[in-house]
C-alpha cells in the first residue's frame, strides 16, 4: 500500500513538475512561432491554432482525428486516411501536424477531403480547447508523438487513443526514462499498433499495457506507389539523356549534402556524363544546397528555376516537396539520408517500392528493422561514410546486372510486408465498436 501511495504522489509530481515547465517555456514557444513567421510566409496566420483557438467546420463534432507530425508521418498516414474515408465516408476526418511541410502535404495529398488545424502545445487549456472544438470519436496518432497532458484528456473525454504505426528508438526509450512514471499513467488505457516486435518490447518497457499492444507491422509497406510515377520518371530521362547514370541522395541533412556532393566528383572521375538529383529534406536548406554545388563547380539546376536538368548539368537540386517518387523511378540508385548524420534515418521504402537499389548510413534507428531487413535480403547495401558512399554509386552505377537484381529484392522486401492497414482498421473498427 505505502509503495502505490509513493508511485501515486510521484506521479502527481511529475505530472505536474511536467505543466509547471509547459508554461515556463511558453515565451520560448512564443518566440519560436515568431522565427517560424518570417520563414514560412502565411504561418503566423494560424498561430492561435497552437493554443487550441481556430473555427472548425460545421458538423465536427464525432470526426476522426489523425495526427501526423511532419511529412514522413503524413506519408506514412496516407494508406490509412484513404481507408478511413473509404470506409467511414459520412465520418468528418481531421489531419493535425506540428509542421508546416507537414500541413502542406496533408493539403496537397487530400485537399479538402479532410479539415486540417495545427496540434496545439502541450497546455492543459490549449488541448481543452482543441477537444472542446472538435470532439472526436477517435484519436489516432502516428508513430511516437506522447503528449501527456493530451493523453489525459483524451482519456478524461472518453475518447479512444491508439497510437498506429507506433515506433520506439533505444534513443527515444531512454530519452523518455527520466518521465516514466508520467509516461506509464498518459499510455494507460492506450491502444498500440506496433511496427515490430522490437517496437512492441520497447513500449512495454515505456509502461504501455501489455494487453493493448499489437503488432502491425508498418504502413509504409500499404503507401500507394503513384500510378505515374514511373511514366513521369521514364519523361524525366528522356529530357536529362536516357542513357545517362543517375543517382538521388534523398531527404539529407546538415553534412550528407557535402558528402554527396564530394561523392559525385568521384562519379565523374569514371561517368564524366553521371547526374546526381539532391533533395534536402527541409525547405530551408534547399536554396544553401544549390550554392555548395556551384561552388563546387557543379553545372547545377534547380526544379524551381529550370523545371528539369539539361544534358550539360551535373547537379538537380529537387527544392520541391511531395515530387520524390517520380525523381527515385528516374534514378539508377538510391542514397536515402539522415543516414550518414546522427538523425536516425527517414524511409526506405519509397525506392524500394519502385525496385531500385537502396544505399543508407550507418545511423537508422528510425528504421531500424525495415533498413535490417532490407539489408539482409539484399536490396539494400550500408556506406560507412563520404568515400564509402562514392565507391558503392560508383559500383552500382557500373553493374546494370547487379542494380538490377538489388532493386528486384527490394521491392520483394516491400511487397512482402503489406498489410498493416488492414490490420490497423479492424483495431479501428473494434474501438469504434466499442
Amino acid at each position: 500500500m505505502l509503495s502505490y501511495t509513493a508511485a501515486s504522489v510521484r506521479e502527481f509530481v511529475l505530472r505536474y513538475l511536467y505543466i509547471l515547465v509547459m508554461y515556463l517555456v511558453t515565451p520560448l514557444i512564443v518566440l519560436r512561432l515568431l522565427t517560424r513567421g518570417m520563414r514560412y510566409g502565411n504561418y503566423h496566420r494560424r498561430w492561435p491554432e497552437r493554443f487550441g483557438v481556430f473555427e472548425p467546420p460545421a458538423g465536427m463534432p464525432g470526426c476522426l482525428w489523425v495526427h501526423a507530425v511532419s511529412v514522413g508521418e503524413v506519408n506514412a498516414a496516407e494508406p490509412l486516411v484513404k481507408a478511413l474515408r473509404a470506409d467511414y465516408p459520412h465520418a468528418p476526418l481531421v489531419v493535425t501536424t506540428v509542421t508546416p511541410t507537414g500541413s502542406a502535404r496533408v493539403h496537397q495529398l487530400f485537399g479538402d477531403e479532410v479539415f486540417h488545424v495545427y496540434l496545439p502545445y502541450d497546455l492543459p487549456f490549449a488541448v481543452e480547447r482543441f477537444l472542446q472544438r472538435l470532439r472526436p470519436r477517435l484519436a489516432l496518432i502516428v508513430e511516437t508523438e506522447i503528449w501527456p497532458n493530451l493523453y489525459f484528456a483524451c482519456r478524461g473525454r472518453g475518447i479512444p487513443l491508439m497510437i498506429v504505426n507506433a515506433r520506439l528508438s533505444e534513443r527515444s526509450l531512454r530519452g523518455y526514462r527520466p518521465l516514466m512514471p508520467l509516461l506509464r499513467s498518459a499510455l494507460r488505457g492506450v491502444r498500440v499498433a506496433a511496427q515490430s516486435r522490437t517496437d512492441a518490447a520497447r513500449y512495454r518497457l515505456l509502461g504501455a499495457d501489455p494487453e493493448l499492444i499489437t503488432i502491425s507491422g508498418n504502413l509504409k509497406f500499404d503507401m500507394p506507389v503513384p500510378y505515374d510515377a514511373v511514366r513521369i520518371g521514364e519523361e524525366l530521362r528522356q529530357g536529362w539523356g536516357r542513357l545517362r547514370p543517375v543517382w538521388i541522395a534523398a531527404s539529407t541533412h546538415e553534412g550528407e549534402e557535402q558528402a554527396a556532393l564530394e561523392a559525385h566528383l568521384k562519379v565523374l572521375e569514371r561517368l564524366p556524363d553521371a547526374l546526381l538529383l539532391i533533395a534536402a529534406r527541409h525547405p530551408e536548406r534547399f536554396r544553401m544546397v544549390e550554392h555548395a554545388a556551384r561552388g563546387l563547380g557543379f553545372a547545377t539546376a534547380s526544379r524551381s528555376a529550370d523545371g528539369v536538368p539539361g544534358v550539360a548539368h551535373r547537379v538537380f537540386v529537387i527544392d520541391s516537396m511531395g515530387e520524390l517518387m517520380p525523381f527515385f523511378a528516374a534514378s539508377d540508385v538510391a542514397f536515402v539520408g539522415g543516414s550518414l548524420a546522427s538523425i536516425g534515418g527517414h524511409n526506405v521504402l519509397e525506392p524500394a517500392a519502385l525496385s531500385r537499389p537502396v544505399l543508407v548510413g550507418p545511423n537508422t534507428y528510425n528504421f531500424e528493422e525495415i533498413t535490417l531487413t532490407l539489408v539482409r535480403e539484399g536490396g539494400g547495401e550500408r556506406v560507412a561514410d563520404g568515400p564509402d558512399l562514392a565507391a558503392k554509386v560508383l559500383g552500382l552505377l557500373s553493374d546494370r546486372a547487379r542494380r538490377e537484381r538489388m532493386g528486384r529484392r527490394a521491392r520483394m522486401v516491400f511487397d512482402s510486408e503489406r498489410g498493416a492497414v488492414g490490420r490497423v482498421m479492424r483495431l479501428v473498427d473494434g474501438l469504434l465498436e466499442e
